[in-house]
């Protein structure tokens, strides 16, 4: 992987085929799984996106990388025939995904419902 690419993507926890069982289907919390390649232009501008909501949601939910050219089994496992794709699990399940380059405002928006009540957001307590 390129320093600039680490840079871009951030320091979201990467998972793999072989840990995605502990990291993702066994975890209390709900865990956004973003699907991306080293190749993909809107994977960069998906994954800055994806880190702002991992600072706005912690505590609510995780949110991990996995690389789809280094991990084929659970990218076919899923389907994933397109990236950028997020999807989140819950309870060891998918509950939603969002494919395609979205703003945080978006991803939100689609992943929210299934996110357990937290406090109310910096932007609602302001209105």
């Amino acid at each position: 992987m390129s320093s600039s690419l680490s840079e871009d993507m951030g320091n979201l926890k990467e998972v793999t085929d072989g840990d995605f069982q502990e990291y993702v289907l066994d975890s209390d919390t709900p865990v956004l799984v973003d699907f991306w390649a080293e190749w993909c232009g809107p994977c960069r501008v998906v994954g800055s996106e994806v880190e702002k909501l991992a600072v706005e949601l912690e505590g609510r939910m995780k949110v991990v990388k996995l690389n789809i050219d280094e991990n084929p089994r659970v990218t076919g496992n899923y389907g994933i025939m397109s990236i950028p794709s997020l999807v989140l699990f819950a309870d060891g399940d998918e509950a939603t995904r969002v494919v395609g380059a979205r703003p945080a405002s978006a991803i939100r928006k689609a992943i929210e419902q299934f996110l357990p009540a937290g406090a109310p957001s910096a932007d609602a307590a302001s209105a």
